[in-house]
């Protein structure tokens, strides 16, 4: 029994990763505004660059914390997260806050991006002078999304 495990970690390391569209077939129903294939490969490059300047936070608590606190950035939300209570609130205090968010279809792409083995479904990108322009293209991307009713 002991033996299983090794290879069971070795299967799943070995299994592609998912594809834009089937990971669309996990989605939450409130995953709205769904940032698009392109959206989200640009927001999880500026995620990995902002991981390099420790410009992001990461996880409900924390993010929840500093948008309370009057941080600026762009909220990143995992469209796949179950329960959706856990996270459903942010997208409400981000609109309250004029904050641009937008959701993406995989947390573990979102946990990969920030430099972590462990999915994470909800990410504040801080603005910083290093990765200005490639932020400065997300922001205006997700700030172009229609916000749901």
């Amino acid at each position: 029994m002991a033996r299983d495990k090794p290879e069971a970690a070795a299967e799943a390391e070995a299994t592609p990763e998912l594809s834009y569209r089937q990971q669309l077939e996990f989605l939450n129903p409130i995953a709205q505004p769904l940032a698009s294939r392109k959206l989200t490969r640009k927001l999880l490059k500026c995620i990995r660059k902002a991981t390099k300047h420790k410009q992001i936070r990461r996880g409900v608590k924390e993010v929840q914390k500093f948008i309370n606190k009057g941080e600026k950035g762009i909220t990143v939300l995992a469209g796949d997260t179950l329960p959706i209570d856990v996270y459903c609130h942010i997208p409400i205090m981000c609109e309250d806050r004029s904050l641009p968010y937008a959701y993406v279809p995989s947390k573990a792409d979102l946990g990969t991006a920030a430099g972590s083995k462990r999915p994470t479904c909800v990410i504040l990108i801080k603005p910083h002078e290093e990765y200005q322009e490639a932020y400065d293209e997300c922001l205006e991307e997700v700030s172009a999304l229609p916000l749901p009713l």
